[in-house]
């Protein structure tokens, strides 16, 4: 069996690594600083002390301190409805594997801890976008595709 440690702020550095695998990026790029602002946010919020936001990951079982793979998630308090009473949402994102540790179920591993951790906060339901390779592996553990259609809209900071 495959074991999904909870990521503390010692791994922020490989979580923005893998974020970096997810987008399809080298280990160098850094355009508009994303890596600066995504290390900040997970020093920040992976060290709350009661924390709405985790991280599961594996370890490459061959380099210290590397990981194969993580999962990362917060949960929300939105406004309760008839599907989800109490409102908590949990909201999976940043799930990315090492290319070189792929189909070993470490994927699968970080994913559930992190379900698991949503059911611990009291979550209702649990949200994510879905790649077409992520497709199976997400629909093997209960998601749905949903009929509402994901909108964004791009604000400028300026």
């Amino acid at each position: 069996m495959i074991n999904a440690r909870r990521a503390t702020v010692d791994d922020a550095e490989e979580l923005v690594r893998l974020r970096g695998v997810l987008f399809g990026v080298d280990d160098d790029s850094d355009d508009n600083g994303w890596r600066d602002a995504a290390r900040g946010i997970l020093l920040r919020r992976l060290a709350e002390e009661k924390p709405s936001m985790a991280g599961f990951v594996v370890d490459q079982p061959d380099a210290g301190g590397r990981l194969a793979a993580c999962a990362v998630g917060i949960v929300e308090e939105r406004l309760g409805g008839p599907r989800n009473p109490h409102g908590l949402v949990g909201y999976m994102f940043n799930v990315a594997t090492d290319p070189a540790h792929r189909r070993r179920g470490y994927a699968r591993a970080c994913t559930f801890a992190l379900i698991e951790w949503f059911r611990a906060q009291g979550a209702g339901m649990v949200d994510l976008r879905a790649s077409a390779d992520g497709l199976p592996l997400y629909t093997s553990q209960g998601f749905v595709l949903t009929a509402d259609p994901a909108m964004r809209l791009k604000l400028s900071n300026t």
